[in-house]
């Protein structure tokens, strides 16, 4: 393995965030190259996460844009601050200043409410960590805007000019494949998958994220995670589940796993009430040793 990937999958490792050496080469290269990283893959996975250690393994601020749909460019960029500007109207009523100069100040960085994008592109300092969380969930007309920004890191006020970022952000783009994206945004982005963990790697996770908790229940937990993962759900629990449940064990001073506290807590990692039926049937048929078995 090159000595820069060890490196990185070191440090992130120490951050906490347990990884092999596919993520830690997309790390790296994102950081060599300066190019965005796209990562895909199943909800609670760890997507997110990448950003944040990324963030402070630079020692760099985390800005992040949480997508949904109707995002819109405006919302994602800037806004003027209206309130502040009809005050500022207000106050210079009476002043001898030309009309002319009162506009230009009304349209200045100190009206203007900066959102994640311009934030990332007009930082100062060491450059930041931009977080495009769940892209998937805007639209394709967002996302074809997102693609111009990300190919020249400027954008246009009109009432201000072009501003082009000093210095470029490192991206970090999530999908959660909602929907297809569109092949120009993925050319323009390396590209991570990220898979439901094996059961050996997603107890290292819960032993690190979950202190307090026994090897034994440690063990379970995951084989049962895992076991359910193999099932026909709705909604396939993710590492986050693995990690709230483990975590809510340890709230409960649970030393063991039997049916009572598995039916208790289920809320903590299936989210859906035909699953909650599914893992009932298999309770009542007597599969708790089966499930909890660990399958490699």
């Amino acid at each position: 393995m090159n000595d820069d990937i060890r490196r990185i999958q070191e440090i992130m490792e120490r951050e906490a965030y347990i990884t092999d050496r596919q993520i830690a080469t997309s790390v790296f290269l994102a950081t060599a190259l300066g190019k965005p990283l796209l990562v895909e893959g199943h909800p609670g996975v760890g997507k997110t996460e990448i950003a944040k250690v990324l963030a402070r393994m630079q020692s760099a601020d985390l800005i992040r844009l949480q997508c949904y749909e109707g995002l819109d460019a405006t919302t994602a960029l800037y806004e003027w601050n209206y309130p502040r500007q009809l005050l500022h109207i207000k106050l210079e009523e009476h002043s001898s200043t030309s009309l002319a100069d009162r506009e230009a100040t009304l349209f200045s960085d100190a009206f203007l409410l900066k959102r994640p994008l311009l934030a990332a592109i007009t930082h100062l300092g060491t450059p930041p960590v931009l977080l495009i969380d769940e892209v998937d969930r805007s639209d394709e007309e967002f996302e074809a805007f997102l693609l111009e920004v990300l190919s020249d890191f400027q954008v246009t006020i009109p009432e201000i000019g072009t501003i082009k970022a000093e210095h470029r952000p490192l991206v970090v783009l999530t999908s959660n494949r909602t929907r297809e994206l569109s092949e120009a945004l993925r050319r323009r982005c390396l590209y991570l998958w990220i898979d439901y963990p094996s059961f050996e790697k997603e107890l290292r996770i819960v032993r690190s994220k979950v202190p307090g908790l026994s090897e034994q229940l440690a063990r379970d937990v995951t084989a049962l995670l895992q076991s359910l993962r193999r099932m026909r759900l709705s909604k396939l629990p993710g590492v986050a589940e693995s990690l709230d449940w483990a975590a809510a064990l340890v709230a409960l001073h649970a030393v063991h796993l039997d049916e009572e506290i598995i039916r208790d807590t289920m809320g903590c990692f299936l989210k859906d009430d035909a699953d909650f039926q599914v893992l009932e049937r298999e309770l009542a048929n007597g599969h708790l040793a089966a499930l909890t078995s660990v399958a490699i």
